[in-house]
């Protein structure tokens, strides 16, 4: 028994087109730091894929745009990969122990340590 529900080509391809526009659109929304409109894009993007999940088959013409949305999505997580590193990189920097330098009574320097951090929170 064939299913009654099956959505239409067209209603598919614009349901491809709205998911590739709103994955375009929370990159753009992420790079602006405008989170609110990020998290509504990702809210959008959710209730998407949900309805995209019950297409069965894909048209082999439609295909190229779900490439499309892939390589989209592989972007965005490239963004937000690299912004994780860098805000890991940044927290470490500060959180380390700083050793000023300093020099004996014949001008040699040497390090002293010292147990602070660099951000202690203290002045």
């Amino acid at each position: 028994m064939e299913r009654v529900d099956v959505m239409e080509r067209e209603t598919v391809r614009e349901l491809l087109f709205q998911l590739r526009d709103t994955i375009q659109a929370e990159r753009e929304h992420a790079k602006a730091l405008d989170l609110p409109a990020m998290m509504a894009d990702v809210r959008h993007k959710e209730a998407l894929l949900n309805v995209l999940n019950s297409v069965e088959r894909l048209h082999p013409d439609d295909q190229q745009y779900a490439r499309e949305i892939q390589q989209e999505n592989r972007r965005n997580a490239f963004l937000f990969r690299a912004t994780l590193n860098w805000i890991q990189d940044t927290m470490e920097f500060f959180g380390r122990k700083t050793v000023p330098v300093t020099y004996s009574q014949y001008g040699v320097s040497s390090n002293t340590t010292i147990n602070g951090r660099l951000l202690s929170g203290s002045i």
